[in-house]
């Protein structure tokens, strides 16, 4: 965790939430038909950089800017250092018990990580929503997210940030 803080320190990267960061996740939600992205770096908890999520009144959970570090699917996609889909998380036991599941109403998930150069996983992009996906769009919605944390990765290495 230390040689990610530090990395993020020299890359002038800020772990408050930003605007570019919001429409960045803004953008790959709305790419996926999702109703909610994030741009989430892991620090000592999961901190949402980036999000877009329902206003609140719309009968969805509001989220907050943060999360435990063991909470959701990300921290399976930093462990295993590539993207992670699933079109409906109720198909495999393993990701249908999280907390997000019941907390948020969560069926179907798509999340990448954020690789800096030096192979050092920064944290992740990821998109959630209620409903799940059918399997035949699983590549092309992990496709997008791919994509999106490639935005992100340029965005954090660009001094224009």
């Amino acid at each position: 965790m230390e040689q990610r803080y530090e990395l993020l320190k020299c890359l002038g990267v800020s772990t408050v939430p930003s605007e570019d960061f919001d429409e960045m996740a803004s953008n790959m939600a709305a790419r996926t038909g999702f109703l909610y992205g994030f741009v989430n770096l892991f620090l000592r908890e999961q901190t949402f950089v980036g999000l877009r999520q329902p206003p609140a009144g719309s009968g969805f959970v509001v989220i907050g800017r943060s999360m435990s570090l063991d909470h959701g699917w990300c921290p399976e996609v930093m462990n295993r250092k590539k993207a992670l889909p699933l079109h409906d998380v109720h198909a495999s036991p393993r990701f249908s018990g999280n907390h997000v599941v019941d907390a948020v109403g969560i069926r179907s998930y798509f999340g990448a990580p954020l690789i800096h150069e030096s192979g050092v996983v920064l944290g992740t992009v990821c998109v959630i929503d209620p409903k799940e996906r059918p399997l035949s769009e699983a590549r092309q919605l992990r496709d997008i997210v791919i994509d999106g944390g490639a935005q992100v990765m340029k965005r954090i290495a660009s001094p224009s940030r």
